[in-house]
């Protein structure tokens, strides 16, 4: 049976009377309070073998009596809960040398696992070392339990230089993700630099990724560094890394073999110190049995999975995001926005087949066309109107909606203004705010046909070329 003793320290009664209920059950001698000073003066008389306590406390906060317990019981494990459930509570944890970070609320069995992992682990293991170092911004948005794992995962990664294989569908944040963990850990000192495998011509991509000699191949007329030069002492994000050829997949399994690659036209092995943080939208597992993706590279790039989940797994994170956007369009300039109750509901409701980049477009829109500082359900009703995809081997019907949908965000934007006109330089901008939409409504209408779609829109079909790549619009590929 498991023996030690706890120290429980949170404000609240009920929790603690839980926990020494549990703990106690499990066979562990407990003493809790509600105050850090009474934890502190425990700890410094040298009782208790593990610290279970709360961030938020009467008299201080936890982040600040860490560092203490640290430097005074080294070996002690801490575990933090907390009910601010965010990526930088889980980070600042981390950063403080927590064992582990518990989000409010927990599973008690859970809780129980962790703390006889932390009591048997050899006490040299038991913690990270603390770091100093200090955050402001909050990349990652989200308190759902879905999220709240993510965090608990990226925390323990930081300070490490394992490969990550970040999974989920478009529009999910692997990017963020995977800038979060450059410059949260140790490498953030270096460069972070990500290429897209699905935007890259086949033919360049190995130039791309190792870089190239003069003369190496037809129109190389000098050398060039390729993005494991540029990421060297940093991290390479490989994102779409399905989309991969087989020959690149076969000299990026050197380097992660070796810890060294060749430039194209190049001899001289370079050597390569760079972290590996993949991403993909695609199941590799598929396109190993398709022959189209090599298994010994998945096995050596999937050391650290890492599952995104959509957004409407997640919807109980709609009103948080849609809070951060709404700020970051008023940083940008854009007027303040706020919605009702109702709005909030209907946004809950949306399948959002975008995923967090399709709300982070909405708000932008809202922010920009909409004159009231309340948006309305009838509002959102009306935003999320676009055209449904119709059934696969369905032809794409016109739908007048998309001008319709125009018109009516200039109509209801432009009641806002004297003469009915806005300043000429906030029309350009809301054009702009427009195009976006309405461009990706259209494709959508017509499954990723750009004729089609150039046709629906009344424009010339180089005309939306060139507008898909300035707005990096991601054009829809039916089964993708």
């Amino acid at each position: 049976m498991p023996t030690g003793s706890i120290l429980v320290a949170d404000d609240d009664a009920a929790i603690r009377t839980v926990l020494n209920q549990a703990l106690s059950r499990a066979g562990y001698e407990v003493r809790s309070t509600g105050n850090a000073a009474t934890l502190w003066r425990w700890i410094s008389q040298g009782d208790g073998d593990l610290v279970i306590t709360d961030v938020v406390m009467p008299d201080e906060n936890a982040f600040d009596l860490i560092p203490r317990i640290r430097k005074s019981r080294p070996d002690l494990p801490i575990i933090v809960m907390s009910a601010q459930n965010t990526f930088m509570t889980a980070i600042r944890a981390s950063e403080r040398g927590a064992y582990e970070y518990l989000p409010k609320p927990f599973d008690l069995k859970e809780l129980i696992a962790i703390v006889g992992r932390a009591l048997s682990e050899p006490k040299e293991k038991r913690l990270p070392a603390a770091k100093p170092d200090e955050f402001d911004s909050i990349p990652l948005v989200g308190r759902s339990p879905a999220m709240q794992e993510i965090y608990r995962v990226l925390a323990r990664l930081m300070q490490t230089d394992l490969t990550v294989m970040i999974s989920g569908e478009s529009g999910t944040g692997k990017e963020l993700v995977a800038k979060a963990l450059h410059d949260y850990g140790k490498r953030r000192s270096g460069t972070f630099v990500a290429i897209n495998m699905a935007a890259i011509p086949r033919d360049l991509i190995e130039s791309e990724l190792f870089g190239h000699e003069k003369g190496a191949f037809t129109g190389a007329n000098s050398r060039s560094a390729g993005r494991f030069e540029q990421a060297e002492g940093g991290t390479l994000f490989l994102d779409e890394i399905g989309d991969m050829p087989m020959e690149a997949q076969t000299r990026l399994l050197r380097v992660l073999q070796q810890g060294e690659y060749t430039t194209v036209g190049g001899r001289t092995p370079i050597k390569s110190d760079v972290r590996i943080v993949a991403a993909t939208n695609k199941d590799l597992r598929i396109l190993i049995q398709q022959g189209l993706f090599r298994e010994d590279l998945f096995f050596r790039i999937n050391v650290v999975p890492l599952r995104l989940p959509p957004l409407r797994e997640r919807t109980e994170d709609v009103p948080d995001l849609i809070r951060h956007f709404f700020a970051q369009a008023e940083r940008e300039g854009l007027p303040p926005k706020q919605l009702d109750t109702l709005a909030v509901d209907r946004l809950k409701r949306h399948r959002w087949p975008g995923n967090v980049r399709e709300l982070e477009n909405l708000a932008r829109r809202l922010a920009a066309l909409y004159p009231q500082e309340t948006i309305s359900a009838a509002v959102i009703d009306a935003e999320l109107s676009h055209p449904a995809l119709p059934p696969a081997g369905e032809e794409p019907r016109p739908s007048e909606n998309l001008s319709a949908a125009v018109e009516r965000h200039l109509s209801t934007y432009f009641a806002g203004f004297d003469d009915g006109l806005p300043p000429a330089g906030l029309y350009h901008r809301i054009l702009r705010e427009i195009e976006y939409p309405l461009l990706s409504a259209a494709l959508a209408a017509t499954r990723g046909n750009q004729i089609r779609a150039a046709d629906l829109l009344g424009v010339n079909r180089n005309t939306l070329r060139k507008k898909i790549r300035d707005l990096d619009i991601q054009v829809f590929r039916g089964g993708s």
